[in-house]
């Protein structure tokens, strides 16, 4: 199924046909298109094929390389922001058509097999054949989408308001400089208090937090051509070694080796 440049988030007019369990859908965002707050009423696999999309809900924010892939449950509102220019394909499941998958949002690993797959769907017609190759194509997609591993590229939000502001500020201005100390005093807490709420809202500590808050940050400016060492500096690390070590441990790769995958 193939779209223009530009198309509407209401895609659902699309999928009333509702025989067909598993449909595709390929198109185009320019650099920094924002795609406003919608849900959609069938299960979403979106992956970048260049790029990088940024996709936000009420519980958290998920950076999405190229050739990686975001799960979306039924339902679940969110909005999207392209880094760059973003050529996607995503694939649209009917509810309760799928092996058990996870009822929250989270980033997963495209195999090269799905990867063939997925392109082999978007050049499908809508109302491909239920038999045959077309048919036996989207079945083993329904097998395939249950083996992507989930990928350590999301960073929850806390739903405590005052809590939820100084993150989501964080987020536009992330740096490696901030401490424990400055947020706990401008919430009027202390160390401890903040430090047990923070790890409450959000299931990690304070460091960590900001540590793959920085690393996704990292990650639009890396795709997009900054060096290591410039980026390092602009989130506030003192050195690159610095940043790359934080890097590695949360991807398990070096800025460049992730990049290239």
């Amino acid at each position: 199924m193939r779209m223009g440049h530009r198309f509407s988030v209401d895609i659902d007019k699309y999928f009333t046909d509702r025989t067909r369990p598993v449909l595709a859908l390929g198109g185009t965002y320019p650099a920094s298109h924002r795609v406003r707050p919608h849900r959609h009423r069938r299960s979403q696999l979106f992956c970048p094929l260049t790029g990088m999309m940024i996709a936000s809900t009420s519980q958290g924010t998920w950076a999405v390389p190229a050739r990686r892939a975001l799960w979306i449950p039924a339902g679940v509102r969110h909005e999207l922001r392209a880094q760059g220019e973003v050529k996607m394909q995503s694939l649209y499941f009917e509810p309760d058509t799928l092996v058990p998958m996870p009822d929250h949002c989270q980033v997963v690993d495209v195999s090269p097999l799905m990867r063939s797959l997925m392109d082999q769907a978007a050049a499908l017609p809508v109302r491909y054949s239920h038999e045959g190759r077309s048919g036996a194509l989207m079945q083993l997609i329904q097998y395939e989408i249950g083996t992507l591993p989930e990928l350590p590229l999301s960073l929850p939000l806390p739903t405590d308001k005052n809590l939820a502001r100084l993150c989501r500020r964080f987020l536009q201005h992330p740096t490696a400089k901030d401490n424990i100390d400055d947020w706990a005093a401008s919430l009027y807490l202390s160390r401890r208090t903040f430090t047990r709420i923070f790890r409450r809202e959000t299931g990690l500590s304070f460091v960590a937090w900001r540590q793959q808050a920085c690393v996704l940050a990292s990650l639009p400016m890396l795709a997009a051509g900054t060096s290591v060492t410039n980026t390092a500096l602009d989130l506030g690390y003192e050195n690159p070694a610095a940043f790359t070590t934080v890097f590695k441990r949360i991807l398990n790769a070096s800025p460049k080796e992730y990049i290239a995958h």
